[in-house]
This record gives C-alpha cells, structure tokens and sequence, in this order.
C-alpha cells in the first residue's frame, strides 16, 4: 500500500528526475518532477508538499552549490515548515553540511540506493507529521488556555498566574501593578477570560490618553448639543462595559479633580452624560493599573486614599523581565515565531551565547522591550542564526531615543539603527557589519538604499 505523501523532486538532470519517480511513484500516492527551479513556486500554489528532493547545483561544471542554498531559502520562505532533502554529489556533502543549517532536513549522495532514499524520505515524512502534529497541539492548548500570552514559567510569573486564578471568579477591584511593558494588559485580559463576565465586552481605556475636557465625555458619554462638536449622543466607556470588564489603564495620570469624579462613579454606580439630567445605573468589573507608586503618592497628596481603596481590593504585581531572566529564552522563541512568519523568514535560532547575553542585560522596557529587539533583529537578520547579541541589545538600547512606535515605517526603522551603529564605529564598514549581524555586501546595499553611503 502506498504512503499518502505528496513529493516534489527539483533536478536539472531528466534521467535523475524519471528514474526518482519511476521508483517513489510505487511508494508515494503522489511524485512530481521538474527541471527548472524558478517554477518552485507554482508548485506550492497547487499543492501541500510532505518532502522537496531538491539539487544542489543546476548549471553545467558549477559546483558550488550556491544555487542549492538559494532555492532551498526560497522553498523555505514559501513554508518555513517545509521539508528538503538535499541531492548531492560526494564531493559536496560540506556545502550539504552547511545547508542544513540553514534549515534543509536531510541530504542524499548520488547515485543513491533506492533502499537509501526511500528510507530518508519516510524519515523526513515522520518529521514533518511530528512537527504538524507538535504544533497543532500548541494551538488547541493555546486556544484553551487564558495564560496563552503570559510567556513564560519561571516562578515569578508562575505565582502571577496563580494569583490570577484565584481571583478572576470574583467580581472583586483589582489593581495591576508593574513597570512600563510588563503586560498588565495582558493580566487584564486573563482576568477578564477567567471571569463570570467573560462573553461580555472588555473595554480598555488609556487615561493617559485622555484630555481632562473630553475625560467626562470619553467615560460617562454625552447627549447631542451637549457642547459644540457634540453633533450626535455618545455612549460612553462606563456604558460600554455593561456588564463586562472596565479596565482603566495608567490611572496614575489622573488629576486630583478627574480622581474624585471617577471616585463618585464608582462608589454610586451611576453616571450622567455630559449634557444630560438623567442617571444611567452602570454595572461591570472594574480592573486598573499603573507603574506608579500609589501609596507614594497618597503620602504626597497627588492620588486620593479614598480611590486608591476603591480600586485595590486585589493587587497583582508584574514581576521586571530582569526578575525573570528564565523566562528569556522561553520569550525569545515565542517572538522569533511571531516575527518570522510576519516578515516571510525561515524560522531562525540564537546562538547559546547570546542568549547568556540577552540574560545578563537589564531590559528597562521589559518585555516589550524584548519584543521590539528580536522584531527589529528578525528584521535586519539575513542568516540561518544569530550569533551576535548587539543585533538585540545594540538596536534595544537605542529604542530610548527612537522607539519603533515613534518610527513611521520598519525602512525608517532599519536607517536608523544602521546610522546609530555606523556613527558608534566611526563609519567603518566592516565593524558596522559585523556588529549588525550582515555581510559587507549588504550592508554597502542598505547604504545605498538610505543614502547613507
């Protein structure tokens, strides 16, 4: 009986490429053959591929296996789940050394035994169905799981979830607390997934967004004519809550004059829109965070006592990303998958080192920070691993003068951090490349680009 398996074999040579499939058409349900590698791409379009049998050079008395190493990135950008078993001669099974780290699942020297090649394609198909499987897995588990976006399993962030746990079932205030990019909206929303509430509305409000003019009009609403720009009615947050969560995020930017209209609003809850006489009775789940010091503040005389016990029946407190410098790898993996698959790269590692380097340094933006860094080294990466850590903390440490939300476009993004390295290497080329992570050839192209050259 034959292995329902779809394969795809790319060889310049016809008699390879009829002599391949006369064999593996009696083991395989489906073989396709083709002797030019720029119509690779066609084939996907039609079909799922289990395993690419795919040459490793394609013009007469060329070697090198360059070719190899180009169509195998370019079946890999097309799946980077994809499955390719190289065909090579004896002479070049280095160059098929060095493929595979750039992602190929196998080689196979010809002229092959058909036992040979028959038991490497079983192999790779195996494979590919433990990783379909592993990875079909993770999306039932991720789907069902309310701490999907809370990465990591060190004990700080183990005893977050814990935390979590035990007080979503209430209906009790809770306060977020943590520095600038821990994921206190992330805590929210796994509060408000675990709670009684969690078929209703979520609805997050940045109050360091909002003007102290627009405050009572963004949270409580307005009728129309109620002020100027008022041309029709206006449900506001509270409303817009009902009978879900209220999550108020950066309340430690409130006045003292906002704190006591909000305070008012909750203990009573009820609210009038701006512009109209009527009460509105509002029922929801109140969560806020901050990366203040609220008590501080209290003992200060900017934030109210009386709020500050309104909304603080519960605190849940977000470890610093240097707390739980565990969790970084299990991060790292996470946004490498993310950022791979956003910008169409094959899936890339980091070298051991550099994680141990990634470790050590302090990530004052957190885990955001974190994010931004391998998003901007997926970016400017073009090899199979990253073995420099600057190509993370370098492009990280500039985001204190240039943010990537501050950038415009990701090329904006790229110029920069090329501009920022090359001025710290006093414009040498090559310390520039190196430090970035490039070949001096791409980075003479990047140059050029930018007008930096």
């Amino acid at each position: 009986m034959k292995t329902q398996a779809n394969i795809l074999i790319v060889d310049d040579d016809r008699d390879v490429l009829e002599t391949a499939r006369m064999f593996l058409k009696q083991e395989f349900s489906s073989v396709d053959i083709e002797e030019n590698p720029e119509k690779i791409p066609g084939y996907f379009e039609i079909k799922d591929y289990d395993v690419i049998l795919l040459d490793m050079n394609f013009k007469k008395g060329v070697n090198d296996g360059e070719e190899g190493f180009h169509y195998l990135s370019k079946i890999l950008e097309l799946d980077p789940e994809a499955i390719v078993i190289l065909i090579t001669a004896y002479g070049e099974v280095d160059l098929a050394v060095k493929a595979m780290k750039m992602g190929a699942a196998d080689f196979i020297l010809k002229p092959w035994k058909n036992q040979k090649l028959l038991g490497t394609i079983l192999s790779a198909i195996q494979h590919r169905k433990s990783k379909k499987e592993i990875t079909r897995l993770k999306a039932v588990q991720q789907q069902n799981d309310p701490f999907k976006n809370l990465i990591g399993t060190s004990a700080a962030i183990e005893k977050v979830k814990d935390l979590i746990s035990k007080v979503a079932i209430t209906d009790a205030n809770v306060l977020i607390l943590g520095e600038n990019g821990t994921g206190k909206e992330l805590v929210a929303r796994a509060l408000h997934d675990l709670s009684k509430r969690s078929n209703e509305s979520f609805i997050n409000v940045d109050l360091g967004a909002i003007t102290e003019s627009l405050f009572e009009s963004e949270l409580f609403g307005h009728v129309k004519g109620a002020f100027t720009d008022a041309k029709a009615d206006k449900m506001g947050r509270f409303e817009m809550a009902q009978n879900g969560t209220l999550f108020l995020d950066e309340l430690g930017n409130l006045s003292l004059p906002l704190q006591a209209k909000l305070l008012t609003a909750l203990q009573t809850q009820r609210i009038n829109k701006v512009g109209s006489a009527k009460e509105i009775s509002v029922d929801f789940r109140l969560l806020s965070a901050t990366n203040m010091n609220l008590n501080q503040m209290v003992n200060e005389g900017t934030f109210r006592q009386d709020l500050l016990y309104r909304i603080n029946t519960v605190a849940i407190e977000l470890p610093p990303l240097r707390e739980r410098k565990e969790d970084i790898p299990i991060l790292l993996d996470h946004f490498i998958q993310i950022f791979c698959k956003k910008y169409q790269k094959p899936l890339i590692s980091v070298d051991e080192q550099v994680i141990e380097k990634l470790k050590v340094y302090p990530w004052p933006g957190n885990v955001r920070e974190l994010q931004h860094a391998t998003e901007r080294a997926i970016i400017l990466s073009e090899e199979k691993t990253i073995y420099n850590a600057d190509q993370f903390i370098s492009s990280s440490a500039a985001s204190s003068s240039h943010t990537a939300e501050d950038a415009v476009t990701l090329d904006e993004m790229e110029k920069v951090f090329i501009k920022k390295t090359l001025d710290e290497n006093a414009g040498n080329v090559t310390n520039t490349a190196k430090q970035l992570g490039l070949t001096r050839t791409a980075l003479y192209r990047r140059l050029n680009k930018y007008g930096l050259g």
